[in-house]
């Protein structure tokens, strides 16, 4: 383990990290109903530091309301959330391990509104719908985005108030910067549309704006998109940002003054490419209502879901962009050209879970770090697992996205029955383990599994 590089500190200019295995932003419906949090997303949160994660990047955190994907996540929009954020930072540091929050605000890529947002229409850059679901949304004015602008701003300070590690920005996988960023979908005529330096603009303001309030010596980094593939299920529709454009797009934010940069793919999500691996329509068929109310497209997608004879058209579509590309390090050849043209840290997201394919990409200079989410939720305790000698877990996760399907309606686990010896008993008891007092401890320990795995 001390000569692996997987395991080897990775300096930032304003932190380091213990390895190079982050927690990538996997969001649950955890909290309440209200923005507040719960002690289950403290559980939560705490699982991946006890697993052995250098970092955890939180789940999908709203600024503003409006900016909220699905009800019951817990937001940083005003002061009285920063005890809260505390708290869980003070809980995964007990196991040395840093906490950055991700700041999001979800433009037209709203799946559930809530009542609150309810016949409010999302903001974003546009005026047109987005094509999968048909999410309605207005195209924002130029006092909605300095607004916005200055919500990103205040979520950074509020962060560091709460004692967290770092923030990161959220500008991939279609939600509100992206909405700006995406040649395929901003459509703007004034100062934030046409050019790329002008669909950059957002991004790079609010980066600005965050350094203003919280000054150089905080961690800021920035998710982005380095291909953007437009809309895969609609060939006819316009692509997105070049790899080309993706690239410049990283170089003006390490201008700008991030720290580091999160590489991914794809413009809407989910995607066919991100998340990798199987798509579960008999998990659609059954979770997808709770979005149909939301996109005036829902109807004609809950059909393909529902009706079995349908099923394999909408698979068709999904899949044939999915033959050409591995599921683990989907995006990294994507993500060297990054690395070569930037010179702060680089961590890439999509599909790792092998050691031999990170400790890979590490040493060959694709990326300096890996961000995981669905692996780790079928196996919290990965690392500890790797760091014993193992390149693989006795169960790794199959990537069939259930987790992801059920997410938008169910508490977020794995929902792989397979996993569990066709037990759907115990894949539910394990699912709601989180939500246990604070003081419930697993009698069956991530690091009695570990012993497990190396005897």
């Amino acid at each position: 383990m001390e000569n692996d590089i997987i395991f080897q500190p990775l300096k930032f200019r304003n932190l380091t990290v213990k390895n190079r295995l982050f927690r990538s932003n996997i969001s649950g419906r955890f909290d309440n109903y209200n923005g507040s949090g719960s002690q289950a997303r403290i559980n939560w949160e705490e699982s991946f530091a006890q697993g052995g994660v250098g970092a955890i990047i939180s789940s999908f955190v709203p600024v503003k309301l409006r900016g909220r994907i699905l009800p019951n996540y817990a937001m940083i929009d005003h002061d009285d959330k920063i005890p809260f954020w505390r708290k869980v930072g003070e809980a995964v540091h007990r196991h040395d391990c840093k906490f950055i929050m991700q700041l999001s605000h979800s433009g037209r890529q709203r799946d559930n509104p809530g009542v609150e947002n309810f016949r409010e229409k999302a903001l974003s850059s546009t005026n047109n719908p987005d094509t999968f679901h048909g999410f309605l949304c207005e195209a924002m004015t130029l006092k909605q985005i300095k607004d916005t602008v200055n919500d990103f701003a205040q979520g950074a300070r509020r962060a560091r108030e709460a004692g967290l590690d770092g923030v990161e920005l959220h500008a991939s996988h279609g939600y509100l910067i992206t909405q700006f960023l995406s040649s395929a979908i901003n459509d703007r005529k004034d100062e934030y549309g046409g050019s790329l330096r002008n669909r950059a603009a957002f991004l790079l303001e609010i980066i600005q704006a965050i350094r203003k309030e919280v000054g150089h010596d905080y961690h800021l980094q920035a998710k982005l998109n380095a291909v953007d593939f437009g809309n895969a299920l609609y060939p006819w529709e316009k692509k997105g940002n070049t790899l080309e454009e993706g690239i410049q797009v990283a170089k003006w934010a390490e201008e700008a003054s991030v720290d580091a940069i999160h590489v991914s793919i794809g413009s809407i999500f989910p995607h066919p490419l991100l998340p990798p691996g199987g798509f579960p329509p008999d998990e659609l068929n059954w979770w997808y209502g709770t979005m149909i109310s939301s996109g005036v497209r829902g109807y004609l997608n809950y059909t393909m879901f529902h009706f079995k004879f349908l099923r394999p058209i909408f698979t068709a579509f999904w899949g044939r962009t999915k033959k050409d590309h591995p599921v683990e390090a989907v995006s990294s050849e994507y993500c060297k050209e990054v690395k070569k043209n930037v010179s702060v840290p680089i961590i890439n997201t999509g599909g790792y879970q092998d050691a031999r394919v990170i400790r890979r990409v590490i040493t060959e200079g694709y990326t300096d770090a890996v961000s995981m989410a669905r692996p780790l939720v079928a196996n919290r305790d990965l690392p500890h697992v790797l760091a014993a000698g193992n390149d693989l877990p006795q169960s790794p996760c199959s990537f069939c996205n259930r987790c992801l399907v059920n997410a938008v309606a169910n508490p977020l686990g794995c929902y792989d029955v397979r996993r569990f010896a066709g037990d759907h008993d115990a894949m539910i008891a394990k699912i709601m383990e989180v939500y246990q007092p604070a003081e419930f401890a697993d009698a069956h320990t991530a690091d009695s599994r570990v012993a497990d795995y190396a005897g």
